[in-house]
């Protein structure tokens, strides 16, 4: 006897075939001729859309004016992988104008594409490349051939009317059909995969079932080769976003599936409207692309959490469709104007006209203005999440990232507790990203390097703290996938004091972590200040190391430190530290006090002392042979304890303009950073300085902050000591 839920399925899959065949446009999956004529009227009256109209023009004229050429598979990253990326990429571009235009060169240029394709893809076997990867026949992985489909989905849709009987006949004969089926039918368990390389093949396959009619397209692609829901499209809307829309794998890989998401949704809204796919699981793809920008830098560049890019940003191609379907499809909204604003430019459609037509209407350019967020993780939103705290506005404001939420599948990295800081229009503490040089040939095929195992993902690569120099989970994905972080509570409302606090306590067997951070605005400093409290208990002794990573320049220490000048060991032989030069070390009993130069500002870290301290200043390079790795340095302070609490500032501070030869305030104002009490029940700390001017003298800051290390509670009152404070956290001494 069958469920009732595999009769649901059943049923739904009866009504979508119905709905499916019974009517046949083209276009009419991402653009139809009432749109195209509304582009052409519009275009003289709207900037951006003129201008992108302007761009494909020039992109797909230079296209017309040189041969067609569809070389046989090539190596990733090499000419033959891009040519291919780049055809797909034409013909998508040369339908969409056919349609707006209507000169047929667009569509000859898309049929002479095909052609070629329909004699050499039938030649073609697995890709001989494909080493660890699901191989495609084109590309060296079905990821990319999924892509081409989705674009030539759409240039086939723009075409099809200009295409003989017979033309179309051996397009979806020759190349069409088989690549559907090899995406859905050899490749099935990465079809149904829950993983953006399964949003790809399944909007790929999805799309051309609407271009072709083919409902066992359609119905293979929505709800997996099985037909039980247990694969497909929905299952991925379902699993691999929060309830809050943010994305397991992080920005970088949302930004990425951004497009199959929004291109199937889409194609699925224009045919079949009746399942409401925007507004499936609460309009989960409209919080998809919101929290895709609120993650964002201020200049628009994504945090490289896990796996990424260090410069992927939102005016990938990506987001811009996703951005202009969800302002057209979900309202408008000044935030998604601001991210128009960097993006400069509209895709060709309706939407793309919607958007451009409302920047027109704008008398100043728009910004971005998103605010503190705690975004949570995992399908059902139990599973962590990551805080985001932000100050002031425009480019140039500052925002303090902190991650606790899944690891991140197989492109997950061990860094719970991790965070990042962006001011001054750069990102000055940095996380690594992937260890990639991304579709560079020479570079290991432009794929994922070997350091990418051995140092990117490891602990150590990233601002959190390592105990006994192993990575969490002792580095092994099986384990680190069963945990996340436990977030602890979350405040953006006050822009004096923004907080967030989270722990890890199934990172390391017997080690509790529990990380506090402050993003805190005093009028007698030019920039906001993090405070950092990174606590760590234990019932033994072990070695905690405290790592914060730059690019800029070392200024200045307090340290007494001994420099390895002239012969340099690696810090140590595994989990990371092998990549890691030991440049310099220290031993204080005092605080740890050190300054950088960062763009146009100085930033400076103070750290409370602990006695015995010893400071460790390390930089990417060691154990490299090939250079794979990014030069930057570091330091780390380490203790050896049972129990630690680290705690710091990171205060922005001064201006340095080299053209003019001009620094001011480089040393900053706040001196130290006491631990006045820590325990069970809560943590207060002190941090002094100097008011104006960076000369010392009077000490006119004095801050005390006083943070619950319990069960979080906005009323609970709290004792350490003589300090007493209601609720979660309490700052005292803010102007």
């Amino acid at each position: 006897m069958r469920s009732a839920a595999v009769v649901a399925v059943a049923l739904a899959l009866v009504s979508t075939a119905a709905q499916v065949t019974a009517a046949q446009p083209h276009p009419s999956i991402f653009i139809t001729k009432q749109e195209s004529a509304a582009i052409r009227a519009a275009a003289p009256r709207y900037p951006l859309l003129a201008k992108s109209l302007a761009e494909a023009e020039r992109v797909v004229g230079a296209a017309l004016a040189a041969p067609i050429d569809v070389p046989p598979p090539g190596e990733a990253g090499g000419y033959e992988h891009e040519r291919h990326k780049q055809n797909y990429r034409e013909m998508q571009l040369a339908g969409q104008l056919y349609v707006i235009t209507g000169e047929p060169r667009y569509a000859r240029f898309v049929r002479d594409m095909l052609e070629k394709y329909s004699v050499l893809y039938p030649t073609l076997g697995a890709h001989p490349l494909a080493k660890n990867q699901a191989p495609g026949k084109l590309f060296h992985q079905s990821l990319n051939e999924a892509n081409w489909l989705v674009a030539t989905s759409i240039a086939y849709d723009c075409v099809y009317g200009t295409l003989t009987p017979a033309e179309r006949s051996r397009v979806e004969k020759n190349v069409l059909r088989p690549m559907a089926d090899w995406l859905s039918v050899t490749q099935a368990k990465e079809f149904d995969r829950i993983h953006n390389h399964g949003t790809w093949a399944t909007a790929a396959v999805g799309m051309l079932g609407y271009v072709l009619g083919d409902t066992s397209y359609v119905n293979r692609a929505l709800y997996g080769t099985t037909h039980d829901g247990t694969g497909g499209f929905l299952r991925q809307l379902d699993l691999l976003f929060s309830p809050d829309g943010y994305y397991m794998e992080g920005p970088y890989y949302i930004r990425y599936a951004l497009m199959p998401f929004f291109h199937f949704a889409e194609a699925i809204q224009r045919r079949q409207p009746d399942l409401h796919i925007y507004a499936y699981r609460d309009s989960l793809l409209k919080k998809a692309l919101y929290a895709a920008m609120q993650t964002a830098f201020p200049n628009g560049v994504f945090p490289p959490i896990n796996d990424a890019s260090r410069t992927m940003a939102i005016d990938a191609p990506e987001v811009v469709l996703a951005l202009d379907v969800a302002y057209q499809r979900y309202g408008a909204n000044p935030n998604l104007l601001g991210g128009a604003a960097i993006q400069n430019e509209v895709i060709l459609n309706g939407a793309g006209l919607a958007l451009a037509r409302d920047m027109a209407a704008q008398r100043t350019l728009p910004r971005m203005r998103w605010g503190g967020v705690e975004l949570r993780d995992g399908f059902d939103g139990t599973r962590g999440g990551i805080g985001i705290l932000r100050s002031g506005s425009g480019a140039d404001a500052s925002m303090l990232l902190m991650k606790y939420g899944v690891h991140g599948g197989g492109h997950g990295h061990f860094d719970q507790l991790h965070f990042s800081f962006f001011d001054g229009g750069r990102e000055v503490v940095p996380d690594y990203g992937y260890s990639r040089w991304i579709n560079i040939e020479p570079k290991f095929g432009g794929r994922y390097l070997p350091e990418n195992d051995t140092y990117a993902m490891q602990t150590i690569a990233h601002n959190t703290v390592v105990v006994d120099t192993r990575s969490q989970n002792a580095g092994k994905e099986s384990a680190a996938e069963t945990v996340w972080g436990e977030r602890h509570f979350f405040d953006a409302t006050n822009p004096a004091a923004q907080i967030v606090s989270a722990r890890a306590n199934q990172s390391y067997d017997g080690v509790a972590l529990q990380r506090t951070m402050l993003l805190v605005r005093d009028a007698r400093l030019p920039h906001p200040v993090v405070v950092d409290l990174f606590r760590v208990t234990s019932g033994t002794q072990h070695t905690y190391d405290y790592p914060i990573h730059l690019r800029g320049q070392l200024i200045a220490t307090n340290l007494k430190y001994d420099a390895h000048a002239t012969r340099q060991e690696p810090l140590g032989a595994g989990d990371g530290y092998q990549h890691l030069w030991r440049e310099a070390e220290a031993t204080t009993n005092g605080p740890v006090q050190l300054t950088w130069l960062d763009g146009n500002r100085y930033y400076t870290i103070t750290t409370a002392a602990a006695p015995l301290s010893e400071v460790l200043f390390g930089r990417t390079g060691a154990n490299d042979p090939n250079f794979n790795l990014i030069a930057e340095p570091m330091m780390i302070v380490r203790r050896r304890a049972a129990d630690q609490l680290f705690a710091s500032v990171i205060e922005p501070h001064g201006y340095f303009n080299e053209t003019e030869e001009r620094s001011l305030e480089a040393r900053g104002r706040l001196r130290e950073v006491r631990v006045l009490a820590d325990g069970v029940e809560g943590t207060v700390v002190e941090v002094t300085g100097g008011g104006g001017g960076g000369g010392g003298g009077e000490q006119r800051i004095r801050w005390v902050i006083m943070v619950s290390n319990g069960p979080a509670s906005g009323t609970a009152r709290h004792r350490v000591g003589t300090y007493e404070w209601s609720g979660n956290y309490k700052v005292e001494g803010l102007r």
